[in-house]
């Protein structure tokens, strides 16, 4: 196996089973407010009213001077409130208006530049923001929610060492801000300063405890600085802090393998195993190193114990079943498989990963009966895989009958891949062939919409298809033009030469067009029977009744049981050439058959032709 394919085991294995509560993202926005309802907002317009109205009494006491001074504090508070009040309810244009407005009155006031930077900074004009937040912070030097602003401005100004200053100073003044030490170091590690992100991370894991998001971090600074020890040495501690978690010792694992030390990575998962032996994700990174080492007998030793474990997920068997089933086919890949096979069935019988891999076994090995059993069971469990519906419309058009089922599948692939093209051509297809004209012309059309002209050979077969249901719904101006242009880029398409020159013929218009058509394909495909049916028609239309006469014959000769209309198209051909009696007993071979004339029973009855 592939350097590639064992790295897939232990990175996809690592991601598995992952059950450790992870410390939150580094924020973006440093600050945060808590929500006020709008109760408590009138309650405080309200109590802004009273303590108003008390107010205008006691001014009747002060200086004129002082009146006006005090008016303008009440007038900026009020501007402040409805400014607040259109914040939370997130009308920022009228939060900016009214901010603005109190502004003008108290351009100093730290909490109204505070506020206008922080809509500012939500419609990211930056520079802007920065100039109010820091006045903000010019006028009250000391409050965090200003300073935390400040930080973001720089951090999206991409200056982090800036706002890392600010952190630094945040944390050294309480001990309550230490909660912004993985926000410092984030910061540390976007400015490439890997030393003093590691003095960070060191300090979060005095605050937080030894956790997986500061190991993973600190192990990718230590192998950014070829220091592959201390990174070992990281994961080491993990381990030790959270024994019997196998994601953490695959971690050490993919470290391990990546840097050469294969038998290293062993021994860390044999250990682990002798303390913790239900561990079917490292007997599967054990398999997957045993086999890149060329030791075969106990990597499929360590195989067959996983696949016997119910606990390893059924994905994670599929895909070890799937990576087998590429390998080149022998007997005694095909016996290893039939084991793995048997044990995941056993173990995972209602998982639709391993279904599936079980349809795609089939369909390698030509059963496409069964391939198609699998893969309705793995829709039915999980329908979230395209190329399962796929498999399954494929295979059911191939083998063709129950169109209503196919539809039934179709449907269910557009609605789950609305964004697949190809599952909206195969709905036209489906439905084209239930003769829902306009909704199979509907979903034709779809499928160009989806695809935009991206796959072209996708929409040569949508125009042809389009040909087909404009023809079946009277259009056949649309429906020629749909068939001209796929002929204009494949010349050779065998679906449009054979319908457009079948429904030329049909309309008696531009026969020597279809003959032409025709006559390329019986020359490419003379043992096709469709297509020289199509040719005998299309030289019956131009009278050449001899030349019909032995294409059909061919045709006849190609089919064991011959369509009514290919016998009704013999006996029409025979009547023309005067073998009247043999002519009525061919139309009454061909009467109950499928895609007859309507004018089949008459020829029949009056025992003459009818066009």
């Amino acid at each position: 196996m592939a350097l590639a394919t064992k790295r897939h085991y232990v990175c996809r294995l690592n991601q598995q089973k992952s059950s450790q509560k992870r410390l939150s993202p580094i924020k973006t926005t440093f600050y945060q407010k808590k929500p006020v309802r709008i109760k408590s907002i009138i309650f405080i317009l309200f109590c802004t009213g009273l303590f108003l109205s008390t107010e205008l009494f006691a001014q009747e006491k002060l200086s004129r001077k002082e009146r006006k001074q005090k008016f303008q504090e009440t007038q900026t508070s009020r501007l402040f409130i409805e400014g607040q009040k259109y914040l939370m309810l997130e009308d920022y244009d009228r939060a900016y208006f009214y901010f603005q407005k109190a502004r003008d009155l108290s351009p100093d006031q730290p909490a109204i530049n505070f506020k206008i930077a922080e809509i500012l900074l939500k419609a990211n004009r930056v520079e802007s923001a920065l100039e109010y937040g820091m006045q903000a912070v010019e006028a009250d030097p000391e409050n965090k929610y200003y300073n935390l602003m400040m930080a973001e401005v720089f951090t999206k100004q991409r200056q982090p060492l800036k706002a890392a200053e600010i952190l630094e100073n945040l944390m050294e003044s309480s001990e309550g801000n230490q909660n912004y030490i993985l926000d410092l170091a984030s910061l540390y590690l976007n400015a490439g300063e890997f030393d003093k992100a590691l003095k960070a991370l060191d300090q979060a894991e005095e605050y937080f405890g030894i956790v997986e998001q500061l190991t993973v971090q600190k192990q990718r600074i230590y192998l950014r600085k070829n220091n592959l020890a201390k990174a070992i040495e990281e994961g080491e501690k993990l381990i030790e802090a959270h024994p019997g978690n196998s994601q953490y010792v695959l971690a050490l694992v993919e470290i391990y393998f990546n840097n050469g030390k294969t038998n290293e990575a062993i021994a860390l998962i044999d250990k682990s195993l002798e303390s913790y032996p239900n561990q079917p994700e490292l007997q599967m990174a054990s398999y997957a190193l045993y086999k890149d080492l060329g030791n075969l007998q106990k990597s499929e030793e360590l195989i067959l114990t996983a696949f016997a474990n119910p606990d390893l997920d059924g994905m994670v068997k599929a895909q070890a079943f799937s990576d087998i089933l590429q390998e080149m086919k022998t007997e005694k890949r095909e016996r290893k498989l039939d084991d793995l096979e048997k044990l995941m069935l056993e173990n995972n019988p209602n998982d639709a990963s391993v279904l599936t891999v079980v349809g795609d076994r089939r369909l390698f090995n030509e059963n496409k009966s069964e391939a198609l059993s699998y893969y309705k069971k793995a829709i039915a469990i999980k329908n979230d895989n395209p190329q399962v519906f796929q498999g399954i419309i494929t295979i059911m058009f191939e083998r063709g009958g129950d169109f209503e089922e196919i539809e039934k599948y179709t449907i269910m692939a557009v609605d789950e891949f609305p964004d697949r093209a190809e599952f909206w051509f195969f709905d036209g297809t489906a439905k084209s062939a239930l003769k829902k004209g306009e909704e199979a012309e509907e979903s034709l059309l779809k499928s160009l919409e989806v695809n935009q002209g991206k796959n072209k050979q996708l929409v040569l077969l949508v125009n042809g298809q389009l040909g087909d249901v404009y023809h079946s719904i009277g259009n056949k101006d649309k429906a020629f033009e749909a068939y001209e242009k796929v002929l204009a880029e494949n010349p050779n398409d065998e679906h449009v030469l054979n319908n457009y020159a079948y429904f030329l013929s049909l309309s008696k218009t531009d026969l020597e067009k279809a003959k032409s058509m025709s006559e390329k394909l019986v020359k490419r495909f003379p043992k096709n029977s469709t297509y020289l049916d199509t040719h005998a028609w299309v030289l019956f239309q131009l009278k050449d009744y001899e030349g019909a006469k032995k294409y059909m014959e061919m045709a006849l000769n190609e089919e064991d049981n011959p369509s009514g209309v290919m016998l009704e198209h013999y006996g029409d051909i025979l009547y023309h050439l005067g073998n009247r009696n043999e002519a009525i007993a061919y139309w009454k071979k061909a009467e109950g058959g499928e895609e007859t004339t309507e004018q089949l029973l008459r020829k029949i009855k009056d025992q003459k032709y009818y066009d």
